[in-house]
């Protein structure tokens, strides 16, 4: 039953009035936090797979002739595609993380106030 009772408090919280400029100083924080590692992430795994999937529809002769050398391009950007994507989660983690590092001082301290003035 504890749960219900978090629940409850977690959208009460999710409508109450936010009229301290602090808690929203501390989202955009957040926000700013995290902005350059999620734009990245969408926009190279995007990329990385159109990639991808332009180089498998040229190694299965969907566009092209069909030869062996539109063939060995596309296996070619498939693998460059197949690679992109994979790397694309540990560069947005790092990216996050250093979001993260730059912005900890500015959010704890704000965190801090606010809890402080909770109480």
């Amino acid at each position: 039953m504890n749960t219900d009772k978090i629940y409850a408090e977690a959208i009460a919280n999710e409508y109450a009035p936010k009229d301290t400029s602090k808690v929203l100083a501390l989202k955009k924080l957040d926000r700013k936090a995290k902005n350059k590692a999620n734009i990245f992430a969408y926009t190279f795994g995007i990329v990385m797979t159109l990639v991808l999937g332009t180089g498998m529809c040229l190694s299965m002769g969907i566009l092209g002739d069909g030869s062996a050398v539109i063939m060995g391009c596309g296996i070619a950007l498939g693998i460059l595609g197949i690679a992109g994507v994979g790397m694309n989660y540990p560069i947005y983690k790092k990216l996050l993380n250093a979001g993260k590092e730059k912005y900890a001082f500015e959010i704890l301290q704000l965190a801090r106030e606010i809890s402080e003035s909770a109480e």
